[in-house]
């Protein structure tokens, strides 16, 4: 059931939602050759807490980690260890925060420093299909009008639109009704109403769209072994067009 959120728990949202861009930011400043994925999961707990809030992943279906972290081939769920990145690798981090109840829910994708063109090309346009993607969360529209639009851009660079893997609403839990998949019908599905929350998060591969799990039930490959890119925001639907609460800066919802 999609339940629509008051102000005062966007607020809440927004207040979990701009930790993890904090954490976001944090981390980012440390994706570097020669760094370990155990490193940066510790930094961002640590930093997580130390804002009042609580790890939003950790302990969350039984994942045992801060962060999802996922380098290369993987597009999700990877669990933090001692893996080492080297210049060219790039690596999606996944976050989570509660406050008050209440989750944000974010990701990005960082190049571990110089990176092929191509790659670069791949997060450039997932990051740009998320934007197309948010552009559509109008009051009015309809829910699948997120995905078409995601998947009609990344489909025209000839890059593979994950299908298993979709995005979320999002309040008290992580994960919420309804499901926003990065493909779709234009015109169809629910009806964006002012206090839906959603958590948009296109995951692109750079060949085909087919995916495989791997065998510790977390890790999600990508079947060709091509790299995957992935970007999220949680995002609040108004009446005067959708507000981004994963960001930094000052949104309407930090009064």
């Amino acid at each position: 059931m999609i339940r629509l959120k008051t102000e005062d728990e966007i607020r809440k949202i927004r207040k979990a939602a701009k930790i993890v861009y904090e954490t976001l930011e944090m981390v980012g400043e440390h994706v570097q050759p020669g760094v370990s994925l155990n490193e940066l999961d510790q930094m961002a707990e640590k930093f997580i807490v130390s804002k009042g809030a609580i790890p939003g992943f950790k302990g969350l279906y039984g994942f045992p980690a801060t962060l999802c972290l996922s380098p290369n081939d993987m597009v999700v769920h990877g669990i933090p260890n001692g893996q080492i990145l080297h210049e060219g690798d790039i690596i999606s981090v996944d976050c989570g925060a509660i406050v008050d109840g209440y989750y944000g829910d974010a990701a990005r994708t960082f190049a571990v420093g110089e990176i092929d063109s191509e790659i670069r090309k791949l997060m450039d346009v997932t990051r740009t299909a998320l934007e197309k993607g948010i552009a559509k969360c109008q009051s009015g529209n309809h829910l699948y009008d997120i995905g078409h639009s995601i998947q009609s851009y990344c489909e025209s660079f000839g890059f593979g639109v994950v299908r298993e893997l979709v995005g979320h609403g999002i309040g008290t839990k992580l994960h919420e009704d309804p499901q926003v998949p990065n493909y779709g019908v234009a015109g169809t599905g629910p009806v964006m109403k002012p206090g839906l929350c959603l958590a948009i998060e296109p995951m692109i591969n750079a060949g085909g769209k087919e995916v495989y799990t791997a065998k510790d039930g977390w890790a999600v490959h990508t079947m060709d072994g091509k790299t995957s890119a992935h970007f999220e925001h949680t995002v609040a639907i108004t009446e005067n067009g959708p507000v981004v609460l994963s960001q930094g800066g000052e949104t309407i919802f930090d009064s």
